[in-house]
């Protein structure tokens, strides 16, 4: 179990582009809830999201191409930084 906690990363992603009103958030919570990801997404004023998500690097992957196959969803820049885990959290939420 040890083993498994340890590979748990987490990461805060800012996207722009054409990502709101596009279903973006809708899809990432989906997503997250597919792939056994936990966290947050939400709508910034600037127009982009951020996202803050943690699993293993290899679902948080498959989160992000998940949101980015959407129709309408175009991501031109992504920023990324990795935080400290949250340990115990759970689900996923559009804030």
């Amino acid at each position: 179990m040890a083993a498994a906690d340890q590979s748990l990363i987490r990461r805060r992603l800012v996207f722009y582009g054409w990502v709101q009103g596009v279903g973006f958030r809708y899809r990432a919570r989906h997503a997250a809830g597919l792939y056994g990801c936990t966290g947050w997404v939400r709508n910034e004023y600037d127009g982009s999201v951020t996202m803050e998500i943690q699993g293993t690097e290899a679902q948080i992957d498959q989160v992000i191409l998940a949101v980015e196959r959407g129709s309408y969803v175009r991501i031109e820049n992504l920023e990324s930084r990795s935080l400290p885990v949250v340990p115990g959290e759970k689900g996923f939420y559009a804030r």
